[in-house]
């Protein structure tokens, strides 16, 4: 039995495997190329300078440079000039003649005006302390009157402490403080600036 078991392994027709041959390429195909014409002219020959020459030449540009750098720290907090807050040179030369020397006061003078000055003093605080006193009067009465129709209808007293919605907000219309030109064209918005130009 195990020799048959093992003639029943082998195949009467073996497999027979058939290769087949594709010509396939996923390569371009080969073909002539040129290359950009680019025209270029042949490299200049570099002249020969003498290396004082140029450390000379850096050496200059480096103080340039530096003195550039010194001017601005110089500057660096002087602001721009404004025109219209400098006050004009005629002006300036002409400051003696409109200065007028301080006024010497006397003694009496000087206790005359610290007199009136407390006299002022006084009067504002008893005409402040009189409109406080005032308004406290009228909220006594306004709510003594409150009070009062408060136990004669309680209705009424609802009324009477509703907001007045008519009241706000409150609109007028009158004369204005320039009234309109008439046939006035306004101009378009153009103008020259005038004002001069500061490099940073």
């Amino acid at each position: 039995m195990s020799i048959l078991r093992q003639f029943s392994r082998l195949s009467i027709c073996p497999t027979v495997k058939f290769q087949l041959n594709r010509n396939i390429s996923t390569t371009s195909a080969l073909t002539f190329k040129i290359t950009e014409q680019l025209w270029a002219e042949p490299m200049k020959k570099k002249k020969k300078i003498d290396p004082a020459i140029v450390k000379a030449r850096e050496e200059r540009r480096r103080k340039k440079i530096e003195k550039q750098i010194r001017r601005l720290e110089k500057n660096a907090r002087q602001l721009k000039p404004i025109d219209e807050l400098e006050v004009p040179l005629h002006l300036m030369d002409s400051l003696k003649k409109y200065k007028r020397p301080p006024v010497q006061l006397s003694v009496e003078e000087i206790e005359a005006r610290e007199l009136l000055q407390k006299e002022w003093a006084r009067y504002k605080r008893d005409e402040y302390m009189n409109n406080i006193a005032q308004v406290d009067r009228i909220m006594a009465a306004q709510k003594r009157a409150l009070d009062r129709l408060y136990e004669e209808s309680e209705d009424l007293y609802n009324e009477a402490i509703m907001p007045d919605l008519q009241l706000l907000p409150y609109t007028i219309s009158g004369p204005v403080a320039t009234p309109p030109i008439k046939d006035y064209e306004s101009p378009d918005g153009e103008y020259i600036d005038v004002s001069k130009k500061w490099d940073n």
